[in-house]
């Protein structure tokens, strides 16, 4: 029997996010997203609203775009895989274990103007890159528009110096 780990959220970052280099020379990027649990109270009969928190962390050229892109308080989906790990506490407390989602795909949600945090403002400000905009990735492909030229006066409907031997069916 085959075994799935898969994880989709959606969410708002809790903190900017934090990029590292490993020995390997890669880079790796740690983001805190919170996404809300909501239910109805049953015994004061109104809704609540239960935030969960959640460490992502995103490898690579996506983790470059993210550290880069997003800041405190930004909207995003995240799709990927819990990650285990366990360890002995440096300060012999024992065993210590931790949970994280490692993301194959992070989307950008909103736009950068969405957040309220300030960190974003100061980002930008500090890369120098106000006035710029990131669209990610689209899964649909550009439309090739190279063959809609202008067509010169008195050609097309009603007009016209084309012979059926033009039409193309």
């Amino acid at each position: 029997m085959a075994s799935i780990n898969r994880v989709v959220l959606v969410g708002n970052l809790t903190r900017d996010p934090e990029q590292r280099t490993l020995p390997s020379g890669s880079n790796v990027t740690e983001l805190g997203i919170a996404v809300n649990h909501r239910y109805k109270n049953r015994q004061t009969d109104q809704w609540v609203e239960e935030p969960n928190y959640f460490n992502i962390v995103v490898f690579g050229a996506q983790g470059d775009a993210c550290n880069q892109y997003l800041s405190k308080g930004r909207p995003v989906a995240v799709d990927g895989r819990l990650r285990f790990s366990s360890w002995d506490d440096k300060n012999g407390g024992g065993k210590r274990s931790k949970v994280d989602v490692v993301a194959d795909t992070v989307q950008f949600l909103g736009s950068r103007g969405d957040d309220s945090g300030q960190a974003n403002a100061n980002r930008e400000a500090n890369q120098g890159n106000q006035g710029q905009s990131f669209a990610g990735p689209s899964d649909i492909p550009a439309a090739d528009t190279s063959d809609f030229g202008d067509e010169p006066a008195g050609v097309g409907a009603g007009g016209g110096s084309r012979s059926d031997d033009d039409i193309p069916f």
